[in-house]
């Protein structure tokens, strides 16, 4: 019998769970919002499949789900895909934060001349996590606009979120170089790798082996959809029990084409046991983030 929505709080209750941190969510300015929704809707070039968005609700609905689902810290998670928009994505992040208590203070950045300045500014008002998508930006993480940006996160030790993989689309930034690169200048840099890297995920996997602030969070993998176009190797999980401490609940909600009770069903059916259930949905983020 499937995991259903309206049994998720019933399932965090069973594993002793105050809730649910998920920290990949996304709220974004509506106008965005709706640009965004209407790449997916179109299965435009950086989708490139038939992706049916579940959550369509205004930003009020959506909190409501989350809250009613039992997700109890949940992120906004910005991401700049030119230069010029990060500080207004930034603002209209930090204003919604405000307002809901529940949501991490999130922002993001872009290879430009003043990326530094405003994220020192942002690091210095409290932002609790920052989020770049090279999939979308088609950018270099290891541009030397962002040198001094990722010594400035190295040295608060603020998780970035990273879409870095490949997929769904990938460009000539995606993939797991650029992200050592980055990491061999800035070993301490603590990074929250999305998708756990798909589809390359033994190359991002040992790249989380190899430095001890990289995460990987478990947005959309082990679901039926990613299954279906990029199936995690089984092989790598015993690799991943060893990574236990180190792996973080991410959804992707609201843009998911399946009920977010999917991706709880979809890990508990990996078989690694409630302990590690318990980590990934809670203990890891809460002692990452607070």
């Amino acid at each position: 019998m499937s995991l259903t929505d309206s049994a998720v709080p019933d399932w965090i209750a069973g594993l002793g769970l105050p809730g649910l941190y998920d920290v990949h969510t996304h709220f974004l300015p509506p106008p965005v919002m709706t640009k965004v929704w209407a790449q997916f809707d179109s299965a435009g070039p950086l989708i490139g499949r038939e992706w049916p968005i579940t959550y369509r609700g205004g930003d009020s609905e959506r909190v409501e789900q989350l809250r009613a689902l039992g997700v109890r810290r949940f992120s906004a998670l910005p991401y700049a895909h030119r230069p010029g928009i990060a500080e207004y994505l930034n603002d209209w992040a930090a204003g919604f934060a405000a307002e809901v208590p529940e949501c991490l203070s999130s922002a993001t950045f872009f290879p430009e001349p003043d990326a530094a300045g405003y994220v020192a500014a942002r690091i210095e008002s409290g932002t609790e996590v920052f989020k770049v998508h090279v999939q979308v930006g088609d950018f270099d993480l290891a541009d030397p606009l962002l040198d001094e940006v990722w010594g400035l996160l190295a040295d608060a030790g603020t998780p970035v979120v990273v879409h870095a993989g490949s997929g769904p689309v990938g460009n000539s930034h995606t993939g797991p170089g650029p992200v050592r690169e980055v990491l061999r200048r800035h070993p301490s840099l603590t990074v929250v790798l999305a998708h756990m890297g798909a589809p390359e995920y033994l190359d991002f996997l040992e790249i989380a082996e190899s430095f001890d602030r990289v995460h990987l969070d478990t947005t959309m993998v082990f679901t039926d959809f990613f299954e279906r176009e990029a199936p995690y190797p089984r092989e790598l999980m015993p690799r991943l029990m060893d990574l236990s401490d180190r792996i973080l609940l991410g959804s992707d909600f609201p843009n998911i084409p399946y009920a977010y009770a999917h991706q709880l069903e979809s890990l508990e059916r990996l078989g690694m046991g409630e302990e590690w259930l318990r980590r990934v949905c809670w203990d890891n983020a809460h002692n990452l983030i607070g």
